[in-house]
C-alpha cells in the first residue's frame, strides 16, 4: 500500500515538472514588454524549482525508509520458524513451525495477569500463581505440589496406631499399653502430586491428584527390623470443571460433609481440617476421602449450592480403636458379614444399599479484605441386611433403614489474620463420618435395623500472629448415643445392640489442641521450610464401667514435624 502510493506521488512530480517548464517561455513571451515583470516571473520559477527539489528529496528518504521496513519484515517473517504464543489461560507456549517436531515442554508463564475484577469470587480460588516447576503443554499446565515431612511424635500411652492417632483406643489404666509410652520418627505423611489446569469449549478443567506414605499404617510389612517399608497411597484424585454458573466434578476428594473455608471448593486448601500434624487430624472432626459425583450451582458470586453421591459404608463400629456393635446370638454370624466392622472394611461381600446423599448450601460474606463463610449440609443414608434363619424371632428377607444428619458449619475472620472456628454435626446413622467413631445402626434380635445417634463438634481459634507464625487451639469432641435391644435367643436374655450394660463401648471422645506453626524459611523459586508443633490432650468416657476400673482413658500426644514444601 505505501510503496504504490509512493510510486504515484513519483509519477505526478515527473509529470508536473516538465508541464511547468514547458509553460515558462510563454511567460516570458507575455512579459517581455515589461523588464519588471519578467524579473518577477524568473524569480518566482526559481522558487517553485527549489520547493518541487526539496519534495522530490523528502519523497526519496520516505522511500528508503519504507524499503528498510519492508526488509525489517521479510527478515522477521522468516524467523518465525519458532515463535512464541500465548494460550487462553495466559500461559507460554513455545511452538515449532513446519518441521513436524511435537511441541516441547517450557516452564509456564502467566503472561496476562487475571481478571480478578471480572472473574466471579466463586471461580477467583481456581486462579493459581504460576509456580518455577510448572509446565506448559497446549492450552494445559502441569504443576507438581507436595512436601516432605520428617516428624517425631510421642504419646504417654501406647496408642499402637503409628503415627495417626485412634483417639477411640486410648487404653485405660488397667492395661498394660497405658504404662508404656510411645517415641516415633516417620515420613509417611510426606505427600507427592501434580494439579493440571486448562481449557476445553470455554470450560475450565482442573486435574488433581495428590498421595501419600499411609497405605497399611500398621501392617506387620510396614515396619521391618532394617526397612521401613511405607506404601504409596491415593489420598485425592478427581476433575472438575466450571462453565459458567455451574461445576461438576467426578473422582475422589474430601467429602462434601467436610467442612470448608471458602465456597464448596473441592481443594484442600480450601478445606477445614485443622492445623495439625495427626494425620487423623481432630476428634469430631467430621472428614471422609472417598469416590464422589458432585454438582454444584453458583447462582451468586458469594453463594453456591452442591449435591454429591459419595461411596457409603454401612458401618457397625470397628474404626479408629473403636468397639464393634454387639450383635444377637443368632442373627450375629448372618448379618455380620453384612457390614463394614473394620476387619470387613477391605472384604468385597460388604454390600452398600445406595449412595450417600449429601446437599450444602455456602454462602461467603466479604468486609473489605475479611472472608466470612457459613455452611449448612445434610446427610441421607441408607442401610439394608439380609437374614436367612426363618426361626422366629428372626424375619427372613430384607431390613432397611434410612439415616440422615446435617451440619452447621462456620469459619469467621473476626479480626485481621484470626479466624473463628466453629463446625457442629449431628445425625441418626452417621457415626462413620466422625473418623469412625460412632457405629450407624445396630441390629435386632428379627434382624431389622435401628440407627445410632451421634453428634460431634470442633471448635477453636487460628491466629496469623506475625508474617511467619501461625497459632492455633481447637476443641474437639464426639457423642455416642445409647442404642440396645433384648437378645432373646441368648441362653439368658440380655441387651446387645451399642451401650449395654457392662459393655466400654464409648459414650464420647475429646481433645484439646494447641499448634504453633513457623515458617523457617520461604523463597517464590525454591519453596519453604517450617516447623509444626501440635500438643494435644485425648480423653474418652465409656458407656460401663466395671467395678475397680477406671472412668475414663486419657493420653497427651505430642508432634513436632519439619516440612519442606514445593514452591
Amino acid at each position: 500500500m505505501n510503496r504504490r502510493l509512493i510510486t504515484s506521488l513519483l509519477c505526478v512530480s515527473a509529470v508536473g515538472v516538465p508541464a511547468l517548464k514547458a509553460q515558462t517561455p510563454a511567460a516570458a513571451t507575455a512579459s517581455t514588454d515589461n523588464g519588471s515583470s519578467q524579473a518577477a516571473g524568473t524569480a518566482a520559477l526559481e522558487q517553485l524549482k527549489a520547493r518541487i527539489a526539496e519534495q522530490q528529496e523528502q519523497i526519496k528518504k520516505l522511500q528508503q525508509a519504507v524499503e528498510a521496513q519492508q526488509k525489517m519484515l521479510e527478515e522477521s517473517i522468516k524467523s518465525a520458524s519458532s515463535s512464541v504464543t500465548t494460550t487462553s489461560d495466559g500461559s507460554a507456549v513455545v511452538a515449532t513451525a513446519n518441521t513436524g517436531a511435537p511441541v516441547p515442554m517450557v516452564p509456564a508463564v502467566n503472561t496476562v495477569k487475571p481478571d480478578i475484577v471480572n472473574t466471579p469470587r466463586y471461580m477467583q480460588h481456581e486462579e493459581v500463581k504460576p509456580s518455577p516447576l510448572s509446565i506448559a503443554i497446549g492450552n494445559s499446565t502441569f504443576t507438581p505440589l507436595g512436601f516432605v515431612d520428617a516428624t517425631f511424635f510421642a504419646r504417654s500411652t501406647n496408642v499402637g496406631s503409628g503415627i495417626g492417632t485412634n483417639f477411640a483406643g486410648v487404653p485405660f489404666n488397667t492395661a498394660v499399653t497405658d504404662h508404656l509410652s510411645e517415641m516415633n520418627f516417620s515420613a509417611q505423611n510426606s505427600r507427592l502430586g501434580f494439579r493440571v489446569d486448562s481449557t476445553f469449549m470455554g470450560a475450565k478443567i482442573l486435574g488433581y491428584l495428590e498421595a501419600d506414605f499411609l497405605f497399611n499404617n500398621n501392617a506387620a510389612s510396614g515396619y521391618q527390623i532394617s526397612s521401613n517399608s511405607a506404601g504409596f497411597r491415593l489420598r485425592n484424585y478427581f476433575i472438575d470443571a466450571q462453565k459458567g454458573k455451574f461445576e461438576i466434578l467426578g473422582g475422589q476428594d474430601w467429602t462434601m460433609l467436610t467442612p470448608n473455608r471458602k465456597g464448596i471448593s473441592p481443594i484442600p486448601s480450601d478445606i477445614f481440617y485443622s492445623q495439625n500434624e495427626d494425620t487423623n487430624y481432630q476428634a469430631g472432626l467430621i472428614w471422609a476421602r472417598q469416590p464422589q459425583f458432585r454438582f454444584i450451582a453458583h447462582p451468586t458470586e458469594d453463594f453456591a449450592i452442591g449435591l454429591s453421591l459419595e461411596n457409603p459404608q454401612q458401618y457397625i463400629g470397628g474404626g479408629s480403636g473403636a468397639s464393634t456393635v454387639v450383635l444377637p446370638t443368632t442373627i450375629g454370624a448372618n448379618v455380620g458379614t453384612e457390614f463394614n466392622n473394620n476387619a470387613n472394611s477391605n472384604s468385597t461381600n460388604v454390600p452398600n444399599w445406595i449412595p450417600d446423599i449429601i446437599v450444602k448450601a455456602a454462602y461467603d460474606a466479604h468486609a473489605g479484605s475479611k472472608l466470612f463463610h457459613v455452611e449448612a449440609a445434610g446427610l441421607v443414608s441408607g442401610f439394608k441386611d439380609y437374614v436367612t434363619l426363618t426361626t422366629p424371632p428372626a424375619v427372613h428377607g430384607s431390613h432397611t433403614a434410612t439415616g440422615v444428619g446435617g451440619s452447621i458449619n462456620a469459619n469467621l475472620e473476626i479480626a485481621k489474620n484470626v479466624r473463628l472456628i466453629a463446625n457442629t454435626f449431628f445425625s441418626d446413622g452417621g457415626g462413620r463420618y466422625i473418623f469412625g467413631i460412632a457405629p450407624d445402626v445396630i441390629v435386632r434380635t428379627d434382624g431389622s435395623l435401628s440407627l445410632v445417634h451421634s453428634y460431634s463438634t470442633v471448635d477453636g481459634m487460628e491466629a496469623q500472629v506475625s508474617k511467619n507464625s501461625l497459632l492455633a487451639m481447637y476443641y474437639g469432641g464426639a457423642y455416642v448415643g445409647r442404642n440396645t435391644t433384648i437378645d432373646t435367643t441368648a441362653a439368658k436374655p440380655v441387651l446387645v445392640g451399642y451401650g449395654e450394660p457392662g459393655a466400654t463401648q464409648n459414650r464420647s471422645v475429646q481433645e484439646i489442641t494447641f499448634d504453633w506453626v513457623q515458617t523457617l524459611w520461604k523463597s517464590p523459586t525454591y519453596g519453604g521450610l517450617s516447623l509444626i508443633n501440635q500438643y494435644s490432650y485425648v480423653l474418652r468416657d465409656p458407656w460401663a464401667v466395671a467395678a475397680g476400673a477406671p472412668k475414663s482413658a486419657h493420653t497427651n500426644l505430642i508432634y513436632i514435624s519439619l516440612r519442606y514444601t514445593l514452591p
